[in-house]
């Protein structure tokens, strides 16, 4: 077995939907091109490592019906039922225990694939034995460049300019923002020390050497745990700009109080658990304040917010998901478009527009004459200022959200009675 997929779940039918579309794409399509980066030889020939390839769905018991939803759907997927929400590093680990892939990607369930990711993914890993861990270039539904595609091992020094503001004052600087690597361009490939969970690739035997996910983090840090413990092992992680990935980042977590709570949480314990001894105890009770003032003015800061968008927030549902009225335009392969097309006429709350610069959502519609890869190229053209979705051929729904700030929405194809 060359490849396990891991996903976790919880209450994002629709978006997961999506998200395995575009993985299955991924594993049956051979890659076409070299990488850019001087690394990622001739694209390797998935047509038939497809076959030697496992998808894991690990739900932690939603309440949005996604197993019902989604297992006739996706009939090659394994799907791991929980009882209570076991957190992201425990559901992790169940998959794990299952996994016989000699290379596992944990994804998270608010991405898209471009067809030849998996391709490049795995000639970069293939041909660079060192490499324990990589991560790809990410972007968010209005196609900006996502920072925390790659980042720091957070010293006391790079946790202090993070906290304090610095990094985001002087964003390229080698000096002051090396929490996001700013002074490292995003376009091309090179080491880093942290990568990110949602888009996470590891070699088998990386994790025999380091160890699966800490499961004392509930949610956040353990990919910056884990990250730093297959270094320790004496791996070099590595981020890959060759590939560019969708993610519609947070819809599995709203950024609400707790949110907040549990964040700094997890990055208080990754602090006690790696920096000791010493100076150190000092440190970690000045960071510990410091973390906790953060959690504290992000809430806040995040109360206002929520607070100024409430008469104007999309909202997250199936059939009526959008308020009325909303100005939509549909892009892409035209067997997607005209189905689109129709449900839009359909609606009382959905104006459908010619023009996108006068949309106020845009579909886009994937299929034979439209990639995954494509939708995400369309992307990064202009940036988009309006709700964006991904369709894909053969799915009954839409999903997206415009950037991490958003909560995202989906919209459900309904049957005209």
């Amino acid at each position: 077995m060359i490849l396990s997929v891991i996903i976790v779940n919880y209450n994002v039918k629709y978006f997961l939907e999506q998200c395995l579309y575009s993985v299955e794409k991924a594993l049956q399509e051979p890659g076409s091109r070299p990488g850019g980066g001087g690394f990622v030889p001739e694209a390797a020939d998935l047509g038939a490592m497809g076959r030697e390839a496992e998808i894991f769905v690990v739900d932690n018991h939603s309440s949005d019906g996604s197993i019902a939803y989604l297992r006739s759907k996706f009939p090659r997927v394994k799907f791991i039922v929980n009882e209570e929400n076991l957190g992201f590093a425990r559901a992790n680990n169940q998959a794990l225990r299952e996994a016989r892939g000699k290379y596992i990607l944990f994804l998270n369930p608010d991405t898209i694939l471009p067809e030849d990711h998996c391709s490049i993914c795995i000639s970069f890993m293939e041909a660079n034995a060192g490499v324990g861990a990589a991560g790809v270039r990410m972007i968010d539904g209005s196609g900006q460049f996502l920072k925390e595609s790659r980042r720091g091992f957070p010293s006391p020094w790079v946790a202090f300019c993070k906290l304090t503001g610095l990094s985001a004052l002087f964003p390229h600087s080698r000096l002051l923002a090396k929490y996001y690597l700013g002074h490292l361009s995003p376009a091309g490939n090179h080491p880093a020390p942290i990568l990110s969970g949602a888009c996470l690739w590891v070699r088998r035997e990386a994790l025999d050497r380091a160890g699966s996910f800490d499961e004392q983090f509930f949610m956040y840090a353990e990919d910056i745990d884990l990250s730093y413990r297959i270094e320790q092992a004496g791996y070099v992680n590595y981020y890959i700009a060759d590939t560019t990935i969708l993610h519609f980042k947070g819809e599995s977590t709203q950024k609400d109080t707790r949110y907040v709570k549990l964040f700094y949480k997890a990055m208080s314990q990754f602090r006690r658990k790696h920096v000791s001894g010493g100076w150190s105890a000092l440190f970690n009770v000045l960071m510990e304040m410091a973390i906790w003032l953060r959690a504290g003015v992000t809430a806040i800061v995040n109360l206002f917010r929520r607070s100024s968008r409430s008469g104007e927030r999309l909202s997250h549902g199936a059939g009526n998901a959008l308020g009325g009225g909303v100005k939509t335009g549909v892009m892409g392969d035209p067997a997607g478009v005209a189905r689109l097309k129709a449900y839009v006429s359909s609606r009382g709350d959905r104006v459908l527009v010619s023009d996108p610069q006068q949309a106020e959502e845009i579909i886009f519609c994937e299929g034979p004459a439209f990639s995954f890869r494509d939708c995400i190229a369309a992307l990064q053209k202009p940036r988009w200022r309006v709700s964006v979705k991904i369709h894909a051929g053969g799915s009954d729904s839409a999903a997206g959200s415009h950037s991490k700030e958003e909560r995202g929405q989906a919209i459900v194809l309904e049957e005209k009675p």
